[in-house]
């Protein structure tokens, strides 16, 4: 193996390690949590889009002072303590089943104070690569990440489908608060020395606030980007919100095959993490992020043919294709976003994008809830899945058309790092 690689990088691979268990057991949470309301709790599709929007909303209620704090905190220990905190409540769900006493609110209000703890995890997180690997290597870093969401996105569904079918969702969601607490022990374990934030101009919260927003709208680049990613992430919610249901109900399908078609994305996002260093540098870094979903993001639409037989693969070809084009396209914009921020403003810079681009799941997620009562399961996702291709009409009709590539900062050097590191 190459001595140069980010395997090599202590911290790095602990940070690895951890993420690893820690979208394992999310992928595994995504799977069992619905099917949890769906099949044991009957919750109805309105309840299902309150679930998928309960996910998220952290993002929409504290991302924006979330990116403030994490730009005056270390990041790795605010890590640290939202993994001990989502560990905790998700457990508390497996546990109240044993009891006896699981409903529906339980359920919706554990997975929301989870989502607040998302909120700082995911933003610190992308603001300590930088801090962790250097500039040069974020998108290795990145790459690598990916990689192992897209591993996950494989093996999650498909145990949690066994799982379900053997022991229970409940009992199945112990993996998701295991998988936190082991990301826990990782990054405890990190031992590169992270700087203490310097606090340079406005202190007060809103002045902060706008700084990142005013950053992140003013490039038109990004603004594209944020733009296409909201679009997609609204009407992916809207589909999240009744997949699950249509594909149980619908197209009656059983756990276990809910599971494994669910994890068939994955298939094409490893493979994106895998080629993506290549791809992006003969494509280009502006080309990739409007090309690459032209041309994998249709996959999406062979979703509504799901059903026993011949259309079971075929729905799981286009979530492979889509699976490809979403994983290569975030690997380019998030490795610019990181590259063009100055480190003051990561954290800022992280929490305005996700305020708006995950900031849109959970209306997603009610709007999805409202199609598949109004138009039922089968419509509700033929609209979802063509929305989410609208989005890419952003990037297509922004600068990034006409460019190849993106200009970036100057180089920050990594942080030094302790003995053994």
């Amino acid at each position: 193996m190459n001595r140069d690689s980010l395997f090599f990088h202590a911290g790095f691979r602990r940070l690895w390690a951890g993420d690893s268990a820690s979208q394992l057991g999310t992928f595994v949470g995504m799977t069992a949590i619905p099917l949890l309301a769906a099949v044991t709790l009957a919750a109805t599709p309105f309840e299902m889009g309150l679930l998928t929007a309960a996910e998220t909303l952290g993002f929409l209620l504290i991302g924006l002072p979330a990116g403030v704090w994490v730009d005056r905190l270390r990041k790795r220990p605010l890590m640290l303590t939202a993994d001990l905190v989502r560990a905790v409540l998700l457990l508390s769900i497996p546990f109240a089943w044993w009891a006896g006493v699981l409903t529906m609110a339980h359920v919706l209000i554990a997975v929301l104070l989870t989502g607040f703890a998302t909120v700082l995890f995911d933003v610190s997180y992308q603001a300590y690569l930088p801090a962790l690997v250097g500039r040069a290597r974020l998108l290795e870093g990145n790459a690598k990440l990916q990689g192992v969401q897209s591993s996950a996105q494989i093996a999650g569904p498909s145990l949690a489908g066994v799982l379900v079918q053997f022991l229970g969702a409940a009992s199945t969601v112990v993996v998701t608060g295991a998988g936190y607490l082991t990301s826990a022990l990782c990054l405890w374990r990190i031992r590169t020395v992270e700087d203490r934030p310097s606090r340079t101009g406005h202190d007060r919260l809103l002045p902060q606030m706008l700084e990142g927003l005013r950053f992140v709208m003013t490039d038109r680049p990004l603004r594209a980007i944020v733009a296409c990613t909201a679009t997609s992430n609204l009407f992916g919610a809207a589909g999240q919100a009744v997949e699950v249901v249509f594909l149980t109900r619908t197209a009656g399908l059983a756990p276990a095959e809910v599971g494994v078609l669910l994890a068939v994305g994955g298939i094409g996002g490893i493979l994106a993490a895998l080629c993506a260093g290549p791809v992006i540098r003969r494509l280009g870094q502006a080309r990739s992020i409007w090309l690459v979903p032209v041309l994998s993001w249709p996959g999406a639409l062979l979703v509504p043919f799901a059903g026993p037989g011949w259309r079971l693969p075929l729905a799981g070809l286009g979530l492979a294709a889509a699976g490809f084009g979403a994983i290569l396209y975030n690997i380019a914009q998030v490795s610019y976003r990181q590259a063009i921020t100055p480190d003051r403003l990561l954290g800022r810079m992280n929490a305005s994008v996700r305020f708006v681009v995950w900031g849109a799941m959970p209306l997603g997620g009610l709007l999805g809830g409202a199609l598949g009562e109004g138009l039922g399961l089968t419509g509700a996702l033929w609209a979802a899945m063509g929305g989410q291709l609208i989005g890419a009409l952003w990037v297509i009709c922004s600068p990034l058309r006409r460019m190849r590539d993106l200009p970036v900062a100057p180089e920050t050097p990594a942080p030094a790092a302790q003995p053994g590191s």
